[in-house]
């Protein structure tokens, strides 16, 4: 570890998740347990077999990485597997010394005649509510010993789908069938849009964000931009899953088109080898003016470095990776998991790895972990938003103090 920064520093020290999924995050016991419940027929019924198979330590490509959410959505369909494996995800964080967790999904695949999108969110936010209660009615935070727990709803609209890949989808395309599919992707879409503005607005969950998530190549964001113009004119924060596997236009249309706040991945912004748009004349000067928008912005980009290495296979290892242009050009940077059971990762797990092998400095690295908490889309005013993270950067300094210079 470089910089005296511990495995026990890291720990311990208050940290955020911007970027998990929730059908990603589940404990594989849950799942096979819930899978023998709901009748769902998995590759192996132990969690050895199920590592083999399917959630694995390396993916040959994107679509292998996505096998498995058709098993966990396929054990989401009911309020009661949806409270539990949410209140199981706050857990997780809570124990490892994450205090601030953006929890996304897509409602929508889990939606169906007898369960309405309102009650799958506000079946997971139930969950989230019981994990943050016992923390934080603990003996450690009523004694100021630590911080409260915190958290958002983040609804993620899906670049593409299909029939298959749940009943509301299904409906559509059949209420739809002469439309053009990008009509059809986009009309989805804007519906989930009113559906989260409303439920933040109107139903008192804390839902703080809309995200389009699925394959970029294909399936431009500008597909998506009345979705994320509804969203953007109701005032709720917005980010997008932009350059994970299609270069730096992807993540110009993110921020033009979407108003994105933030940018999920944002692997190959530096990537002018993948720049496809012939009028582009200087794809350096287009990505450096790019890099520097976004840094004077503050827009901040969610990184996912066990998961980019996991499906991006030009990245050979964390060293290669372009956190390393990005904080040399002070961007605004959030260490995330993206999904803790795809990946087998937790966000410690994820600041470890970085520290090992990227040079960092006790300052880049205490930025690191405070833009996560200036980053977030945090539920109450903006005011309250200011006091939270005084209070996670005076218990980071407090045990800095403790742990590294001693």
């Amino acid at each position: 570890m470089s910089h005296q920064i511990t495995p026990e520093f890291i720990r311990r020290i208050p940290k955020t998740d911007l970027h998990v999924h929730l059908d990603g995050s589940l404990r594989i016991p849950t799942l096979i347990e819930l899978a023998r419940k709901e009748n769902v027929e998995l590759p192996a019924n132990d969690e050895a077999g199920l590592k083999k198979a399917v959630f694995k330590d390396h993916y040959a490509s994107l679509p292998e990485y996505l096998q498995g959410f058709a098993y966990t959505c396929a054990v989401l369909q009911n309020a009661e597997n949806l409270e539990r494996v949410a209140y199981e995800l706050g857990q997780d964080n809570i124990e490892e010394g994450v205090r601030y967790v953006e929890v996304r999904f897509a409602p929508q695949l889990h939606s169906h005649d007898d369960f309405s999108i309102a009650e799958v969110v506000r079946a997971v936010a139930q969950g989230m509510d019981r994990a943050k209660t016992e923390h934080n009615e603990s003996d450690a935070v009523q004694k100021g010993d630590d911080i409260p727990f915190e958290y958002g709803i983040i609804i993620c609209a899906l670049r593409s789908f299909n029939e298959h890949m749940s009943d509301y989808y299904r409906k559509i395309l059949n209420l739809m069938s002469y439309a053009k599919k990008k009509e059809v992707f986009a009309a989805a879409s804007l519906e989930i849009a009113r559906a989260a503005v409303a439920m933040a607005q109107k139903d008192g969950i804390p839902v703080v964000g809309f995200d389009l998530a699925g394959e970029e190549a294909g399936y431009p964001a500008d597909d998506h931009k009345e979705a994320f113009g509804y969203a953007h004119k109701h005032f709720l924060r917005k980010t997008v899953h932009a350059g994970e596997a299609y270069g730096p236009e992807s993540i110009f249309q993110a921020i033009t088109d979407c108003h994105a706040n933030r940018i999920g991945h944002g692997t190959f912004l530096f990537a002018t080898d993948m720049i496809k748009n012939p009028t582009i004349e200087d794809p350096a000067m287009y990505t450096r003016l790019l890099a520097e928008y976004i840094a004077s912005q503050r827009i901040a980009i969610e990184v996912n470095l066990t998961s980019n290495l996991q499906t991006t296979p030009s990245i050979k290892s964390v060293s290669c990776h372009p956190i390393r242009q990005m904080l040399e050009h002070n961007l605004s940077v959030s260490i995330c998991t993206d999904n803790r059971l795809v990946s087998s990762t937790t966000v410690s797990r994820e600041f470890e790895i970085l520290v090992e092998e990227v040079p960092v400095t006790r300052q880049q690295f205490r930025n690191l972990v405070v833009s996560g908490f200036k980053g977030s889309f945090f539920p109450g005013s903006y005011n309250d938003k200011r006091r939270y993270v005084r209070k996670a950067i005076n218990r980071y300094e407090t045990l800095e103090k403790e742990l590294l210079d001693r």
